[in-house]
């Protein structure tokens, strides 16, 4: 039986029309962080969206009271709190499987995530959580518009999504102003950060975290950025016995879905009308960045502390797979999450993946650029 999330109509997955009404995300970002973003950018904002700019600026005002508050309430709960478990890393590119596998992880209920309402706003998400689930949830679309997953509140997230809020560095800060030029590599590798820099972003995660964890009851933490593919060095100085999972899929279908997320991400969350310009030369040396630093840093991981698999491997047998991931990972109690999965697998049978276009000269581009990801990973040239 095959893996995959809720069946929809094959398509040519154009990215979706703009909706004014519809929530950011930057709605919780920490209002210094906010203003930054507007004056590094000289307020280069569309006059269409000005709505969405000033809306945002008025809200970091009663959303930053609400911070204040949430966060002195934090440090008393948190005074003792300590990462209780090794966190469980899934890495990979945007549109390796890296959502649907950590939607299988969390299968097992001695794991947990941070959940979407989390990263949106993660200044204060600790004491609004279960109001949030409970009265907002219409404000949230049904299903995710880049690849019509399921969307909630309460749906495991990108961690990267709570770091771009807190004001830390972070490669998605380009999602505002598409047209400027993109935020620096050393936002994705943290390569080159200064050591007060690396420090915060370090800092920053792990309370984050400790949150997180404090939430839900103490269990063990999977956690899901394409970003931390390129971050496996500071992670394990943060974390010597944290687990990696690493998915890699069919870079020919890899680059036209990736290119289609960041045209939607920049088309419901942008400040400004993208063109598009240099999307495909960006998604092509994105990728050759992330993997440079993962092929260097790979080895630092401690032996059984890794796994690697293929998106397709997992979708054609996925309860075997995650059986070979909870092994080589040292994992017990696999067994008792078996259940769940057929389950899931049941409820998600018949699901069909966006189809794209792919023209022959990004053909030839993904085959000459992307080569050694190609041999490596034994992907055939087309």
């Amino acid at each position: 039986m095959s893996v995959a999330p809720p069946p929809r109509p094959r398509s040519k997955a154009k990215p979706p029309r703009r909706s004014l009404f519809a929530p950011r995300i930057w709605i919780g970002m920490a209002g210094l962080a906010w203003f930054r973003l507007l004056i590094e950018h000289r307020f280069r904002v569309n006059w269409k969206l000005s709505i969405i700019a000033l809306a945002v600026s008025l809200y970091t005002v009663p959303l930053g009271i609400l911070s204040a508050v949430s966060r002195l309430l934090s440090r008393w709960e948190l005074r003792n709190e300590t990462i209780k478990q090794p966190p469980i890393f899934i890495l990979g590119h945007w549109r390796s499987g890296t959502t649907l596998l950590h939607e299988l992880m969390v299968l097992d209920e001695r794991h947990t995530s941070p959940s979407t309402y989390a990263c949106l706003v993660p200044n204060f998400f600790m004491h609004t959580e279960p109001f949030a689930r409970r009265f907002l949830k219409f404000i949230l679309p049904a299903n995710r518009p880049m690849d019509n997953m399921q969307a909630g509140w309460d749906k495991p997230q990108e961690d990267e999504f709570a770091l771009l809020n807190l004001g830390l560095p972070s490669p998605y800060l380009g999602i505002a102003f598409p047209n400027d030029p993109p935020p620096p590599q050393s936002f994705l590798t943290l390569d080159g950060l200064s050591a007060t820099e690396l420090q915060n972003w370090q800092d920053g995660l792990r309370r984050f975290l400790l949150q997180v964890q404090h939430s839900n009851g103490g269990r063990r933490l999977v956690l899901k950025s394409p970003t931390h593919t390129a971050r496996v060095k500071t992670l394990l100085a943060m974390f010597p016995d944290a687990r990696f999972i690493h998915i890699v899929r069919d870079p020919y279908v890899v680059y036209p879905s990736t290119v289609h997320l960041w045209k939607t991400l920049f088309l419901k969350h942008g400040l400004q009308e993208p063109t598009f310009d240099h999307l495909g030369e960006q998604v092509l040396a994105t990728l050759n960045v992330m993997y440079q630093a993962y092929e260097r840093d790979h080895k630092l991981v401690p032996d059984g502390h890794l796994c690697e698999i293929k998106y397709e491997d997992l979708v054609r047998d996925p309860v075997q797979e995650l059986r070979a991931i909870y092994e080589k990972l040292g994992l017990d109690g696999y067994e008792s999450v078996v259940p769940r999965l057929r389950e899931y697998l049941a409820a998600t049978d018949g699901y069909q993946t966006n189809q794209y276009e792919v023209s022959d000269d990004d053909r030839r581009q993904i085959g000459e650029r992307w080569r050694p990801f190609i041999e490596k990973y034994g992907y055939d040239a087309h």
